[in-house]
């Protein structure tokens, strides 16, 4: 899914506005407060000058990883994103799921919680720049693990949330998170052993409460990957100018690790395996890591059925293989 030109242009103007040296400063303080005041519950983005840093080098990643993590999430659910017409975005940023989920479906109403006052000024900002239906978006400050959520939505998203909040915060915020989809919930995390552990426990909370799988475990019975192991996708964004410019970077493009589950209120019609690792292919043969419904296991396939072949070649990590 190719990054809005519309929203690229605005990060790019808002950016203007500051000196190449004072961007790269920020990201590299951005960079060191994620890395070491994650998961403690405190504010990451302060100012005006942090958000837009935020936006200009996060949000194209971003963006990518919702938007594989909705197709996957659609593919597997047996809803019709027909059928999927208000979204609530919490912990919304300056909003990049809720552009992401604007491009593949009908939307007529957008909500974007977010606490951070820099961070969504910007998100409303440069959504004046998309569609009517995010130009019309109603920005409300809020805090997941602190206010009473008076919104339902069709599709609730939570992007790169859940590790900033405390471990107890964090089984709060996903009981409100589910309580408030209507018919899908959505989770993003960094494709990380962390990440995964996170996502392993909101998985087994939210199946306690109720919640079907739509992907990408193709079952909801207990993991059967090792303790040492951990399950991430992967999409490659294409790095800009003022991008590299900012991280001081040469390599036109990044590979951005990500890890995601589905969840619905009604149990969906199993279909396929999930591809876990990149396919190995030789050749005449194709062999994969595959994460099975009606074996309950992960398993490693080799092939070399011509047909099966051509299909598994044009496969990717993340994928559903139909065999």
């Amino acid at each position: 899914m190719e990054f809005p030109l519309e929203l690229k242009n605005a990060i790019d103007i808002k950016a203007s506005a500051w000196k190449p040296s004072d961007l790269r400063k920020t990201s590299a303080a951005i960079t060191a407060r994620y890395k070491n005041e994650s998961g403690k519950g405190k504010k990451l983005i302060i100012s005006e000058l942090d958000a837009v840093v935020y936006s200009a080098v996060r949000m194209p990643a971003t963006f990518a990883a919702v938007s594989q993590a909705l197709y996957y999430a659609l593919e597997g659910s047996g809803i019709d994103r027909k059928e999927i017409h208000t979204l609530l975005d919490v912990g919304a940023g300056t909003g990049t799921a809720a552009w992401a989920a604007d491009t593949v479906l009908e939307l007529d109403e957008i909500v974007c919680l977010e606490r951070e006052r820099a961070m969504s000024a910007l998100g409303a900002e440069y959504m004046q720049s998309g569609s009517e239906a995010l130009k019309r978006a109603e920005w409300i400050s809020s805090d997941l693990t602190a206010d009473n959520f008076l919104y339902t939505a069709d599709l609730v998203t939570a992007s790169y949330v859940l590790n900033e909040l405390t471990e107890e915060n964090r089984i709060k915020a996903l009981k409100k998170l589910w309580n408030t989809a209507k018919k899908m919930l959505i989770i993003i995390e960094p494709g990380t052993p962390e990440g995964f552990r996170q996502m392993k426990a909101a998985r087994d909370l939210l199946i306690g409460e109720g919640a079907y799988l739509a992907a990408p475990c193709p079952h909801e019975n207990q993991c059967r990957l090792a303790e040492n192991d951990w399950c991430h996708f992967t999409v490659r964004v294409q790095r800009g100018k003022l991008h590299k410019m900012i991280k001081d970077a040469d390599v036109p493009y990044e590979d951005e690790k990500f890890i995601y589950m589905a969840f619905v209120h009604t149990k969906p019609e199993r279909k396929g395996a999930r591809i876990l690792r990149h396919p190995n292919t030789q050749k005449g043969r194709v062999t994969l890591e595959i994460c099975t419904e009606s074996e309950n296991k992960i398993e490693t396939i080799t092939k070399t059925k011509k047909e099966f072949y051509k299909a598994a070649k044009k496969s990717q990590c993340g994928d559903l293989l139909y065999y």
